[in-house]
Order: C-alpha cells, then structure tokens, then sequence
C-alpha cells in the first residue's frame, strides 16, 4: 500500500504529559484498541510503548511514555529517564494537558524540556468534555503564551471527540515514506508484557491507594493447545500486608482480579484463557536495578 503511493507518509509521535493526564487512554482510543492500562491512579505507564496507527494516508507510530514526574526511587528514575529519551529522533510531539489555565511546576519542567525539542510540537487539550467551551478559549490562551506550538488541538479521549482532527493535524507533520511496520501491526509490545499489564490494571483499579505502586505483574508461563492458553501470572509486592490485601479473604480479591483480567486477555489472544494468579513479596524491588529490569522495565540496548 506504501510503497506505491508517493504522497504516503510515515512516522513517530511521542506522546507526553504529567501522569493522569490520560496519554494512554488517548492513544487506546487513536489506534482503536486497548494496549496501554489506564486507571485513575497516576504513574500506571512504566515502559515506553509503540503502537501503531495505519491509513491509507500514512502511518503514525505513536511512543507512549510514561508521565514525567519528581522520581523517588530508582523506577521513578526509570520512567522519567524513558519519558525524556522518547523526545528525540521523532518527527512530532503532542503534549497533552488538562483543560486549566493554572500551568504549575509540574507543567512548567515538560515546557522546559520541550524547549530543547527540535520537532514541531502539538498542544493537546485533553478532557474538554468537562469544561464549558467558553473555558476553553482562556485555557489555550495561557498555554499559547508558553511555548510556541505548532497546533492546539482540543479533544476528549475519552468519548472521541476531536480525535480525527489530531490525527489529521499530524499527518501534517509527518515526512513523506514507506510504512515501518505492515498494516496489521498495531503494536511492538510482546504479547506476555501486555497480558502482564492488563493483569496489572486489574490489580490498580481493584485495591487500596498505598500499594499499586508497588506492584509488578510477570507473566511466568504462556501456553498454547488448540482449544486454550494456559496462563501463570505473578503478582509482585512489596510487603507481606500488601500480600494479603491482595488475596483477600478467603482469595475473593485475587478471584476477583483474575475474573475482570481474563475476558480482556482472551480479547487480545482471540482464545479462551486459564488464568493461574499468585502472589509473591519482593522487598523494596523498585529500588532493585536488578529486579526492575527482571520485571521488565529496560530499554533495548540500541535506546
């Protein structure tokens, strides 16, 4: 489809913003299928993820970081490390926001990395399906005194309002090319790290506030026969407390996460699951180099 069309364009997206501001959701919903976790607790992205949006205009790899924020161990230091990389080598960046006229500290540090970003940056006003539209107009004004952006583009990624818009709007800045990745591609995650995730947003919308942070979900075992997939998840935690918080009484809490997990992992398989969950303790693992990256949260050599 690319390779004979001259007018195809192709290329990166990275997508940054302080954490809760809905990045994951708004990429789920631009690519039209779940990958990222999402829940109301901030921090949920912990590694940077590819999915890809592909059309017959052009093809859009978005980078999905995770917010950048004040780090307190070393997976803090991870997560911003990654969030701040993803800014170079791509053709376009869309901040996204919330629709306020406060810009806080937090706010301010992205607008001082941004400066140093040489590619076109795209304002995105996230979450307009709170606020008046009368609102709106002072919101964008604060932020237009900021920075210079290329676009402002308000949305909802929530209910999908404007999202054909932003997609269009970064086309625009898109160099012309062949596809990286083939149509059906939608994301370079493997498999067990997304399965591993969805088992972990389960975990992060189904307990206390104290302990998602955390909590580390690995996939042990994937296997495959003709009519299921066999499936052994750990579920890190940090103390035995949070250990039993977890299980609950009776194990009706770790039922419950298996059952909200599972129809979601058997979406993704396109296969019905047996889902095996338990549950181990790993004392202060976030501030294990050796345990972060066993966990999963490592970049490849070449990043």
């Amino acid at each position: 489809m690319s390779e004979n069309n001259p007018k195809y364009k192709s290329g990166f997206a990275a997508l940054i913003g302080r954490p809760n501001v809905g990045k994951s959701t708004l990429m789920n919903r631009l690519i039209g299928q779940k990958i990222a976790i999402t829940s109301r607790k901030p921090q949920t992205t912990r590694n940077r993820i590819q999915t890809v949006y592909t059309s017959d205009e052009g093809q859009i790899v978005f980078v999905d970081t995770p917010g950048i924020h004040k780090a307190k161990n070393k997976l803090g230091d991870y997560m911003v490390n990654i969030a701040e990389k993803s800014l170079k080598g791509v053709d376009v960046v869309l901040w996204l926001v919330e629709p306020t006229d406060y810009i806080g500290a937090g706010e301010q540090h992205i607008i001082e990395q941004l400066k140093r970003v040489k590619a076109p940056i795209i304002l995105v006003i996230n979450k307009v399906d709170t606020v008046k539209r009368e609102q709106l107009l002072g919101y964008i004004d604060a932020y237009r005194k900021q920075l210079d952006f290329a676009e402002i583009v308000p949305v909802s990624a929530l209910k999908g309002e404007n999202t054909d818009t932003l997609i269009e709007q970064i086309m625009k800045y898109l160099p012309y090319g062949p596809a990286f990745y083939d149509e059906d591609t939608i994301t370079d995650q493997p498999t067990r790290q997304i399965v591993a995730e969805l088992v972990r947003e389960k975990v992060l919308r189904s307990i206390d506030e104290e302990i998602p942070h955390g909590v580390a979900v690995v996939v042990e075992n994937m296997k495959y026969t003709k009519k299921m997939v066999n499936i052994d998840a750990t579920i890190i935690c940090e103390k035995d407390s949070h250990k039993g918080i977890i299980i609950g009484k009776g194990g009706a809490m770790l039922k419950k996460i298996g059952s909200l997990a599972r129809p979601e992992i058997e979406d993704l398989l396109e296969k019905q699951v047996n889902l095996q969950l338990w549950v181990k303790v790993k004392k202060d693992w976030r501030d294990s180099d050796y345990l972060i990256r066993n966990f999963g949260y490592y970049q490849k050599e070449n990043e």
